[in-house]
């Protein structure tokens, strides 16, 4: 899957797409507004993939303590101060899918 394809289903689907890893349905989830179902697939998933989006989960809801234990989890540093969460959220979508390749 490519990331433009995961924008795709982030617009049009009712459910993340087949085959794709708990992390990347996590991100799924939160683009579509859902961090509820983010957090729970991340949560889930015990891989460094995993850890790295529950860290921007966490950063994004203001957990910065959290989202810091997070990121080492992951082996991540937290991202440089003024980062969006956006650009944040297309990194690890970008990466995370390369992986997958």
């Amino acid at each position: 899957m490519s990331f433009a394809d995961l924008q795709h289903s982030v617009a049009r689907d009712s459910a993340p797409p087949a085959g794709a890893s708990p992390a990347v349905q996590a991100l799924w989830h939160d683009a579509r507004g859902d961090w509820e179902a983010a957090h729970a697939c991340a949560q889930d998933d015990e891989s460094a993939a995993g850890s790295w989006v529950h860290a921007y989960l966490h950063r994004k809801e203001g957990d910065l303590g959290n989202a810091g234990y997070w990121y080492a989890r992951a082996g991540r540093s937290r991202p440089v101060s003024g980062t969006s969460l956006e650009t944040e959220w297309a990194e690890i979508a970008r990466a995370l899918l390369e992986l997958a390749k």
